[in-house]
């Protein structure tokens, strides 16, 4: 192995430049090329492809997002697309490449893979969905820029006896929710995997209001059916009936864009080293994942078109621990 190329997929996640910054000096350290992809697929397919240096990667470690970008590219789901690819590659003589990214990207990666190229996976998405791993790069971050914000709510819920109920991401998992609902004492979560019905949203509260509670949290996944938009629509003229004022907080897109914690970055530098010891053992087709606190491969083909759901069992948990 001479040259390897590196890009980052799909939804950007804290910590993705760590890994670039991994994957690039420890490929470096053993006197190969390493070359960064803009844009993700849509870079490959555009053979916007530049050498990094280990300078080119300084600095990068503690920033959120990707310096590398990333863009959706529904072409590369067509073969003539990545026939395509894979010779701009080989022009290059790059013959290797390393995929930072979630589901989608990973699916990706595996469909090359299947088609002879070389490829190794980095598991990283905030939703924490992706199997061959229990923990994705930057879903430590979003878990605790979501219960940050959930703590601030809490002092003004407190002070003026209201609920909040906050959305945060989780579109088709809610991992995020649960885990900083669980942190931040929520008298509800609500998940795609778990659905609340408002009915009992309101149950609860009051319930939590006639404990003599001052205030309450409701912790919503934006992918939950029975979401923020019912619950508006359910409590319409009848907030008196929880005994609490009602203020909705929908965080979006903040989630994504922290300074990834240590963990992530941690996590982010053992994996994308991980991924450079596998092309140079030869191996390829696989993800590289912490499992049980140990990096662990897992082929690419079991990771395509599957998800891994959020524990439902902590649900449970969370309803105890609020009472």
């Amino acid at each position: 192995m001479k040259r390897i190329a590196v890009l980052t997929s799909g939804g950007d996640a804290p910590g993705m430049n760590a890994a670039i910054r991994a994957v690039t000096r420890t490929a470096l350290a053993r006197d190969w090329e390493v070359f960064g992809v803009t844009n993700g697929y849509a870079g490959l397919l555009e053979d916007t492809l530049s050498p990094l240096t280990a300078r080119d990667v300084g600095g990068i470690i503690q920033r959120g997002g990707t310096v590398l970008g990333s863009a959706r590219s529904p072409e590369f789901r067509e073969k003539a697309a990545r026939d395509k690819a894979r010779a701009q590659l080989a022009v290059r003589g790059i013959e290797a490449l390393v995929v930072i990214g979630g589901n989608g990207s990973q699916s990706g990666s595996a469909v090359l893979a299947a088609e002879g190229l070389a490829v190794v996976g980095v598991a990283s998405t905030i939703d924490n969905d992706l199997h061959g791993t229990d923990v994705s790069i930057g879903a430590d971050t979003a878990i605790n820029i979501t219960l940050e914000s959930i703590d601030r709510l809490r002092t003004t819920a407190s002070s003026h006896r209201r609920v909040f109920i906050v959305e945060t991401m989780g579109r088709d998992c809610g991992y995020i929710a649960l885990m900083a609902g669980i942190g931040g004492g929520a008298e509800v979560i609500a998940i795609p995997e778990n659905e609340v019905p408002v009915e009992d949203v309101a149950r609860r509260l009051r319930a939590a209001h006639d404990r003599g509670k001052t205030h309450a949290l409701v912790v919503v996944a934006e992918g939950a059916r029975q979401g923020v938009h019912e619950m508006v629509e359910y409590f319409e003229g009848r907030q008196h009936e929880t005994g609490f004022g009602l203020r909705i907080t929908r965080l979006g897109h903040v989630v994504r864009g922290g300074v990834p914690s240590s963990a992530d970055r941690v996590l982010a530098s053992r994996l994308g080293a991980a991924a450079v010891a596998c092309l140079a053992g030869g191996v390829s087709g696989v993800l590289v994942g912490e499992v049980r606190g140990e990096i662990e491969r897992t082929p690419l083909a079991e990771i395509a078109g599957r998800t891994r759901p959020a524990d439902t069992a902590l649900v449970e948990l969370a309803r105890v621990l609020a009472t």
